[in-house]
């Protein structure tokens, strides 16, 4: 891997602070057109970003409050849409494996690696608050640090992740379960396909029974990049084994070096892919010029929403030159990206590529020039082997 770093950006409505849509000065129904998305996705693609995450829930969190944006689009279909409108840039959707089949999410991640040429990933995601419910296939525990203090809540969020990871681990089976050269198309013998060259995957695990082979041919990066959020030890185990990119939330500098640390010590002895673990740091940005003017527009914000912003990492308001400075201590300590979560799409997002970018190349932390090739090829994963080739 590059001494360069990995640089994401996370799209999320109008952005990642609540308050977002009212400074912008849209209406919040902007957000549920495709063309608002295609937008934002140019905009980091123009920045040199090499990927970016879309998220998603299948429930609608904390309704109550109306003065928030509620609803989404579909993930998935949000990155298909965009992928013709696109050029370079990585799509990498999130999907609740929790509440869903890995058949689906294998075809449709398939799917996307082809519409996209090469640019699909998945944010594996264990499920949000209420998707239980609108799914109604079992009762699942909620997912949150309540269930940490339960007394067998350690426990239960183990093998929930441990779930997860058995649903990763067949997704990425069914990929593979077309070799590369298994459409032969011959017209002379009328053989369409080498049937030797696809497998059934015949997966009878905890809590997932699947034969295939998958209806969709292996996609063209072999295996789309698999993305994994990660806070603690349960979930750094699971991105540890199962996952090619994590996204961690270190405070500091010491903090990302002792994440590293944890992660490949965990690598070591665990890990199920062949190659290491990509460890990405997850920052929420206010940027400004000044970093005092980037703290102003953060109080206002607040003060319109009601309270303080709190994020599950930390949130950074300030001047693209400390914001440099911040991300050249963690890939000292080790840190290989960032993914970047702007407050505001239409404010921070162009501020990523006409003021981060430059410190950064400045810094040489990144290319002068954008990657190119596949979303493996710009994080330095080589396309693996199948394995159920000969």
């Amino acid at each position: 891997m590059s001494d360069q770093l990995i640089l994401a950006v996370a799209l999320e409505g109008a952005g990642w602070h609540p308050a977002a849509w009212r400074d912008a000065g849209i209406p919040a129904s902007t957000v549920f057109r495709p063309s608002y998305w295609v937008e934002q996705a140019r905009r980091a693609e123009a920045a040199g970003a090499d990927f970016l995450t879309f998220e998603d829930a299948l429930s609608v969190a904390t309704p109550t409050r109306t003065d928030r944006i509620r609803g989404r689009l579909d993930a998935l279909q949000l990155a298909n849409f965009v992928a013709r409108r696109t050029d370079r840039i990585g799509l990498v959707p999130t999907t609740s494996v929790l509440e869903s089949e890995p058949f689906h999410a294998s075809t449709q991640l398939a799917t996307l690696d082809y519409t996209s040429e090469g640019r699909a990933g998945w944010k594996v995601q264990l499920g949000r608050p209420g998707e239980g419910a609108n799914v109604g296939r079992r009762s699942l525990p909620e997912l949150g640090p309540a269930l940490l203090t339960a007394p067998d809540g350690p426990e239960q969020l183990a093998r929930l992740f441990d779930e997860a990871g058995e649903f990763v681990a067949v997704v990425r089976r069914l990929w593979d379960s077309w070799e590369d050269d298994a459409v032969i198309r011959d017209v002379s013998t009328g053989r369409f396909l080498d049937r030797d060259k696809l497998h059934h995957v015949d997966v009878e695990g905890a809590a997932i029974r699947i034969a295939g082979p998958s209806i969709t041919p292996r996609p063209p990066q072999g295996q789309p990049v698999v993305t994994v959020l990660a806070h603690a030890e349960i979930p750094y185990r699971l991105a540890a084994r199962s996952a090619d990119v994590v996204y961690v939330t270190p405070a500091d500098a010491a903090d990302a070096a002792r994440i590293v640390r944890e992660i490949r010590a965990i690598e070591a002895t665990e890990r199920f892919e062949p190659e290491p673990v990509r460890i990405l740091a997850d920052i929420v940005i206010v940027l400004e010029p000044d970093a005092r003017d980037a703290r102003r527009r953060l109080a206002e914000w607040d003060a319109l929403d009601g309270e303080a912003f709190v994020s599950d990492t930390p949130v950074h308001a300030t001047d693209p030159e400390s914001l440099a400075d911040l991300i050249g201590t963690f890939a000292a300590a080790g840190i290989e990206g960032v993914r970047l979560r702007p407050a505001s799409a239409h404010r921070d997002l162009p501020a990523i590529g006409d003021l981060l970018v430059p410190a950064l190349r400045r810094r040489g932390l990144l290319p002068e020039h954008p990657r190119g090739g596949t979303l493996r090829d710009r994080l330095g994963l080589d396309r693996p082997r199948n394995r159920f080739a000969a």
